[in-house]
């Protein structure tokens, strides 16, 4: 009993699982066409802001949704530039790990950055980050972690060459730890103490598995293998078993979860598969099956992510990248399961209450009692015809019409049904039925194919034809009662109107420009007592109730070109407006708010069904592909985005601009643009990542755009010949004005330009007519004072007795002195400091260098500093110094110094002297 109980509970659980994720997913397959440079897609990543990041066999790629920016992978060996995996830091700081290290995105520069490549010289598989920033790095030779860009790396064991420092992939685990898996192994490590712990297999032998995936679920890590398929290993026991789990593969090439009871599980053979592991099943699939559609597009898969927002990323080999397009879920299907599910299924008639729906199509009635838990559907041979064009509730029961079976009537309590007046053959039991309504008096009126009916307490009271009454002639379709009494009565040949006052049909009441001579589908009335009219072509027509004003709907809204099918108004006074190519909120002033598949709608086009509110203003629509409801309010919905819009790239006269975009407050940005930058093309998304086509904005560039333009479609905009001078363009979702965001675009004036490189041209050539008359006279005076300074020179020295073999003893003392305590190494070195080491006057010292030796004091000083530079330069220890690091350990007091007397002394520059004894030491 107790086995029965269970298996019922677990049957029970399967069957709401399932229908969790019974939804279907419709997706789009990226590639080369679309702007992906590389095929191969070997890791997926979504950041902080919205945007994925695509990791392929030769580049990482950025995209928005709409476009991709390409961030290439430089290196002369093409099997390292594989990308493994990708993460991100605090400030939005992108990371990727290839087989040739650890690299950084350079978003300003739009390149990759290595980092580390001096320490970190293998591969690097894994990356894991935490809340304070630091990167844990899983590479070929063992555990780096980076906190604050300093680097440390963790063996896991001491043996370099060890395949257990060869780590796959990382975990984070509760009470402070790290889960590392190697090819072979698996350990935890104690993030305060950094103690490793080897998690040992029970038994005498290990299993010859070899890892690659790591996931955790509560105190269970799954571990993914590349020949035995998933592993368990239970973290209170420490025992490892095998999941049980047929995947219809053994290569896991993803592994990730929910952290609740999902697993997200890739394969090398069989696509892709949600398992369940309190159930220990799989409970949604997805794959590749020849033949049909909607599935992906291979079994191949090397990458997998289900982002926050619940889409699915798969990357393939070869064959680029298949991701489910995004729904809010704003709009639901209705299902009742297992009994019906309106799916696919026309609906042309509902009659909704706060537990019974009752819902017609072309297939047929359905009736749901969800309190009672009952269900019946009504077809042929039951109904004449399945076809169902009306239901109209009225004093407990249910008023069904069709298309060519008559008029029915449904009793909810015993879900039995009978014809409503088999008396007349026609039109109750033959003819068609398009509406049923009832008048303030309880009087039922019936639309039919004979003209228009009139009942009461299930007696007829009138039969009205073109023949003897004001109707006109051909099908009645609709009558709409309005807040005076009167009926509008919509035939396929224009309109009349019943008069309550005369009891009686008229017809020529119209003024002059009415729409009475067209066929209108059906009438509506607002809150504002206006009426709508709703032809069967054409713009929508508005009119008071006593037809004094009218008007058509202005050209140039969303509805233009669009046939309207009905229309009802909501508790905030909008009115919501379906037709045959979009459903639209409209607020009765200029704002239209579209509804698409990103909003949950199954199908675009809506069919003559007029929608419901329920008593939890809950509204019901039919739809050309099911019935569909609102699920939750739309005043929640307001800002409810899970990224807000951003401007994303700007492209100058077809190119990117020069100049980067800079976000300057939030929503915010601007870019100064050159005087010849005339054509501006703004890119930007929303990061929904439906199809694209469903995108829909509001954009104005002040100065330029005439108010609020319309975008769907796209997602990016050009100006022309812009002018010089400020501009201001703000973009936001339609229907939304708090996602507004701008960008501030200033372009130069080119006359201001002009001036100023006059302006410049001319303090240039005065300064260079200064420069020369200043040399000049420089040059004249310095000759004046060298014959002077010589004539003072040869005077001064004249009277010196040193002979040249005390000069020759003398230089040799000071060389040794030099070499021996490097007294050049010190910037502050006086020649009178030098005088006194030597016991000699500063005068003999100066006598030495400049009539013994030819040089002067400094100059003997540098020739040693440049020796002492060439010396270090090969020295290994030295070999991270910078230039200038390593002239102030020569003694030189400045960078200029050195490099202006190494120019004077060899010919060349450090730089090019660094380049021509093969060393790295450049800046």
């Amino acid at each position: 009993m107790y086995n029965l109980i269970r298996h019922i509970i677990s049957l029970l659980f399967l069957v709401l699982t399932l229908s969790t994720y019974a939804s279907s997913y419709s997706f789009r397959g990226l590639s080369e066409t679309d702007g992906l440079s590389d095929l191969t897609v070997s890791a997926l990543y979504k950041d902080s802001l919205g945007y994925l990041w695509i990791g392929t066999a030769t580049s990482i790629e950025r995209f928005d949704g709409f476009r991709f920016k390409h961030y290439p992978i430089f290196g002369d060996n093409e099997k390292l530039k594989w990308v493994n995996v990708i993460t991100e830091t605090v400030g939005n700081q992108l990371w990727v790990g290839n087989d040739m290290g650890l690299w950084r995105v350079n978003k300003e520069q739009n390149k990759l950055d290595p980092f580390a490549p001096d320490i970190i010289k293998c591969g690097v598989r894994a990356l894991l980050t935490d809340s304070e920033g630091t990167l844990y790095v899983g590479s070929e030779n063992g555990l780096f972690v980076n906190r604050h860009n300093q680097l440390k790396r963790i063996a896991i064991n001491p043996d370099i060459l060890s395949p257990d420092n060869f780590i796959v992939d990382l975990g984070r685990g509760e009470a402070n730890t790290l889960w590392i898996l190697t090819r072979s192994q698996l350990y935890s490590m104690n993030l305060s103490t950094r103690k490793i712990t080897l998690c040992p297999y029970d038994g005498k032998h290990k299993p010859d598995y070899t890892y690659r995936k790591i996931a955790r679920i509560g105190s269970k890590l799954y571990l993914g293998t590349m020949e035995h398929g998933v592993i368990v290993y239970d973290i209170p026991t420490g025992q490892f078993s095998d999941s049980g789990i047929d995947l219809g593969s053994y290569i896991i090439s993803a592994l990730s979860s929910d952290g609740k009871d999902l697993l997200y599980v890739g394969t090398d053979g069989n696509g892709v598969h949600f398992v369940s592991v309190k159930e220990q099943q799989i409970i949604r699939s997805f794959r590749y099956e020849p033949g049909t559609s909607g599935g992906i597009r291979s079994n191949s898969v090397y990458s997998l992510l289900v982002d926050r927002e619940g889409l699915m990323w798969v990357g393939f080999y070869q064959l680029g990248l298949d991701y489910t397009l995004y729904q809010s879920g704003l709009f639901s299907t209705y299902a009742y399961p297992p009994s019906f599910d309106s799916k696919e299924m026309p609906v042309r008639a509902i009659s909704i209450n706060d537990h019974e729906r009752l819902i017609g199509s072309r297939n047929g009635l359905f009736y749901v009692d969800e309190r009672a838990k009952r269900f019946k559907s009504f077809k042929s041979p039951q109904l004449r015809s399945n076809m169902i064009m009306c239901i109209y509730p009225f004093q407990g029961k249910y008023y069904i019409g069709t298309y060519g079976g008559g008029m029915y009537v449904l009793e909810p309590s015993t879900l039995s049904i009978r014809d409503f007046d088999s008396s007349q053959s026609t039109p109750f039991l033959k003819g068609h039925v398009f509406c049923v309504k009832a008048d303030s008096e309880g009087c039922l009126w019936i639309a039919t194919s004979m003209g228009l009916y009139r009942y009461k307490d299930g007696k007829q009271l009138n039969h009205y034809t073109n023949s003897n009454s004001k109707l006109p002639e051909g099908n009645v379709f609709d009558i709409c009662f309005d807040s005076t009494g009167k009926g509008w009565i919509c035939t396929a040949n224009g309109l009349c109107i019943w008069d309550p006052s005369t009891r009686s049909l008229k017809a020529d009441v119209f003024p002059e420009g009415f729409i009475h001579k067209e066929k209108v589908r059906t009438v509506y009335e607002g809150s504002d007592h206006e009426l709508y009219f709703l032809p069967d072509k054409g713009p929508i027509f508005i009119s008071d109730l006593s037809m004094t004003n009218f008007r058509r709907f202005q050209p140039g809204t969303p509805l233009e070109g669009k046939d309207a099918m009905f229309m009802i108004e909501d508790r905030e006074e909008w009115l919501w407006i379906g037709t045959n190519l979009g459903l639209y909120r409209y607020d009765k002033k200029s704002t239209f708010v579209p509804y698409n598949f990103v909003d949950g709608l199954p199908s675009s086009i809506f069919i003559t069904c007029f929608p419901v509110i329920d008593s939890f203003g809950t509204i019901w629509f039919g739809n050309s592909k099911g019935l569909i409801y609102l699920t939750r309010d739309l005043r929640d919905e307001k800002g409810n985005n899970a990224y807000p819009l951003a401007i994303t790239d700007v492209y100058v006269n077809g190119k990117e601009a020069f100049y980067p975009i800079v976000q300057k407050e939030g929503k915010d940005y601007k870019v100064s643009l050159e005087p010849s930058h005339k054509n501006l093309t703004i890119c930007f998304s929303g990061f929904t990542y439906s199809d694209p086509v469903y995108m829909s904005y509001e954009y104005c560039m002040e100065g330029l755009d005439e108010g609020w333009q319309r975008l769907s479609g796209k997602s990016e905009l050009t100006y022309y010949d812009l002018t010089p001078g400020k501009y201001q363009f703000k973009l936001r979702r339609i229907g939304e004005p708090e996602s507004e965001i701008s960008l501030s675009v200033v372009v130069a004036s080119p006359f201001n330009a002009a001036l100023w490189i006059i302006v410049l041209l001319l303090i240039v050539i005065a300064c260079l007519g200064i420069a020369y008359y200043r040399k000049r006279t420089k040059q004249q005076l310095a000759t004046d004072l060298a014959e002077a300074s010589k004539s003072v020179v040869e005077e001064k020295y004249r009277k010196s007795n040193m002979s040249k073999e005390e000069c020759r003893k003398l230089a040799a003392q000071l060389d040794a002195l030099m070499q021996e305590k490097r007294l050049y190494i010190n910037p502050d070195l006086k020649i009178a400091d030098l005088a006194t080491m030597l016991n000699i006057s500063p005068y003999t010292l100066s006598y030495v260098f400049n009539q013994f030796l030819d040089k002067s004091y400094y100059d003997y000083l540098n020739d040693y500093r440049i020796a002492e530079f060439k010396r270090l330069i090969n020295e290994d220890e030295y070999a991270k110094y910078t230039l200038t690091a390593l002239a102030e350990l020569c003694g030189f007091s400045s960078r200029t110094s050195f490099f202006r007397y190494f120019k004077k002394e060899t010919g060349i520059t450090p730089n090019e002297y660094i380049r021509s004894i093969g060393r790295t030491n450049e800046e």
